[in-house]
């Protein structure tokens, strides 16, 4: 059964990567309630997040584990005070909480990366009441399990949608490759969301696409910014394309 994370949207479907930050704007960070309000206003159902947690114990979203990228600070997020942050933001789109985004963005849906082990516990709450418009991933299964089990710990009437993680991505690559069913091992999941190569090694493959698809998994590739590389991508069979650039997208799609 489709997840209702799924349902209703179009397909192909865009990702928007950490928001939309417009060319030549060099105000505007990503991962910002500016950049998602630029998402949003380009058309982009789907937005891609990622989160971290402050000394505060808030979940925000961030990439980082540190500030340095952005600011040339090279302190942790985890040492920082909400305040602080949002002080810093304030200025580049605002500093958004996974609270906030649920809240400000009621019509989006939100692919979150839980970045790190420490915030898997306290999203549960967060995200309990907005399951059937939430992905979950990790590059780590075992922290994507973890968040998975607080929301519904949580009082979740249904888990969210997810993506596998690094370990699933490379046991279903292998399996494809030997023409065996994933069927177990891609029990539960939704999706998997990889790049088309890693490291000089190719992850999407005509294989891989056909054994995701044979048990009802969507295939989505990042960070892809050409329009031509996305034209290829949908006609080869992904179901969605990540991207920097979802207002391109959104026309080449």
């Amino acid at each position: 059964m489709t997840h209702p994370f799924f349902s209703g949207t179009r397909h192909p479907r865009i990702f928007a990567h950490r928001g939309l930050v417009p060319v030549g704007d060099t105000s505007l960070w990503e991962n910002t309630a500016g950049a998602f309000a630029a998402a949003q206003a380009a058309g982009a159902e789907y937005i891609e997040t990622d989160c971290q947690v402050t000394a505060d114990g808030d979940v925000i979203l961030f990439h980082d584990d540190t500030i340095e990228r952005l600011t040339g600070d090279p302190r942790p997020v985890s040492s920082m005070r909400t305040l602080e942050l949002e002080r810093l933001f304030s200025e580049h789109g605002g500093l958004m909480t996974v609270a906030d985004a649920l809240d400000a963005f009621p019509d989006s849906r939100f692919n979150i990366d839980v970045k790190t082990a420490a915030v898997a516990e306290p999203i549960g709450a967060l995200l309990a009441q907005d399951t059937h418009r939430v992905l979950v991933t990790s590059f780590s299964d075992r922290t994507r399990r973890a968040a998975l089990g607080a929301v519904m710990r949580a009082g979740a009437a249904m888990r969210p949608a997810t993506s596998g993680g690094s370990r699933t991505i490379l046991a279903l690559r292998t399996l494809s490759a030997l023409r065996l069913s994933p069927a177990g091992l891609l029990r539960d999941i939704d999706a998997v969301q990889i790049p088309e190569r890693h490291a000089g090694i190719r992850v999407l493959t005509p294989a891989l696409l056909r054994a995701a698809h044979a048990v009802g998994v969507e295939v989505h590739v990042w960070t892809i910014n050409e329009p031509d590389a996305m034209r290829r991508l949908i006609a080869a069979g992904a179901d969605g394309i990540v991207t920097d650039r979802a207002d391109l997208a959104l026309k080449a799609i």
